[in-house]
């Protein structure tokens, strides 16, 4: 995993962490990697991967059993979309927004791509 430098390393893997619930790759549920597993996979330093499970459990998007390990929540999907629709509303819009500003590119325009968008990369792979 290559990391940014404008966000914390252990942001950065909870994205990651989020994408494979997301995705399916660790089903609700199941068991995620260990601490060190992860830390080993991402070449990290194991106390970043726990502060990275600490954050996501404080989110309820994982829990800990103790002993056992950490386990993708029931919900997990639901709550990474409502936590990341927040962050994008609260962070990323406003920016997203004076861009379209300054660059004065219409809604009409910024819809037409939109749709583009979706259509190749969506709907022409379920077809």
């Amino acid at each position: 995993m290559e990391f940014k430098d404008k966000q914390s390393i252990f942001l950065q893997i909870a994205d990651f962490v989020c994408e494979q619930l997301l995705l399916g790759k660790w089903p609700a549920n199941d068991r995620i990697p260990s601490v060190r597993d992860l830390a080993i996979d991402l070449e990290v330093n194991p106390n970043t991967v726990v502060r990275t499970y600490d954050f996501l459990q404080g989110k309820e998007i994982i829990y800990n059993k103790r002993g056992i390990g950490y386990f993708a929540a029931e919900d997990a999907p639901a709550r990474i979309r409502q936590f990341r629709k927040e962050r994008f509303l609260e962070r990323e819009l406003p920016e997203f927004f004076r861009t379209l500003y300054l660059l004065n590119i219409s809604m009409n325009e910024l819809e037409e791509r939109y749709k583009a968008f979706v259509e190749e990369a969506f709907l022409a792979k379920n077809k």
